[in-house]
């Protein structure tokens, strides 16, 4: 899971800590995303009519974080991430994932294997609208850094990651010396 140590001001949304098992409505439990220019910029004048359709998943799981179904398009969330997350990294998982609900709904193959995850185009575009809204809040270049790091990747993967987004990262040999 991210560690993020500082706090920041985020805008008045409402993510849940806890969930029941089982599909729900998205905009039940993900409150005020619909007004955010960052969610406004990814479905346009139909954001309310899509995040009204939106269907969530919530699990029940000690791994994972958040996601996309492929069958669907329906969000996929763990009922554990929720609960011990952080928020400023829950609240920039939405993002990313409402990223991959328009991408699945305009076609695209989420999880092209064609690409290694760190320069996978549909994950590429994801996280640039999370990294633009990251440094709106504040974050910087370092948190954005920790932000990134997920079990699935290397710190090399994610040094790779960070350099596609533009995050300038302290070089490993630096990095060493400061521990």
């Amino acid at each position: 899971m991210h560690r993020l140590t500082k706090e920041f001001t985020l805008p008045d949304v409402e993510i849940p800590r806890s969930v029941p098992i089982a599909m729900h409505n998205f905009t039940n439990f993900f409150k005020g995303f619909e007004k955010l220019p960052a969610v406004r910029s990814i479905f346009g004048n139909e954001t309310e009519n899509v995040l009204g359709q939106l269907k969530v998943e919530f699990f029940s799981s000690k791994f994972g974080y958040m996601g996309v179904s492929d069958e669907d398009g329906h969000l996929i969330v763990s009922a554990y991430y929720l609960r011990e997350g952080e928020t400023v990294s829950k609240y920039l998982d939405v993002i990313h994932e409402l990223v991959h609900v328009k991408q699945f709904r305009d076609g695209k193959a989420l999880f092209d294997e064609n690409f290694e995850y760190h320069n996978r185009p549909t994950e590429l575009e994801a996280y640039k609208l999370a990294v633009e809204e990251a440094r709106r809040v504040g974050m910087s270049d370092r948190e954005l850094f920790e932000y990134l790091k997920v079990d699935w990747m290397s710190e090399d993967e994610v040094r790779k990651l960070a350099k596609n987004l533009g995050i300038k990262v302290t070089p490993k040999r630096a990095q060493e010396r400061v521990r």
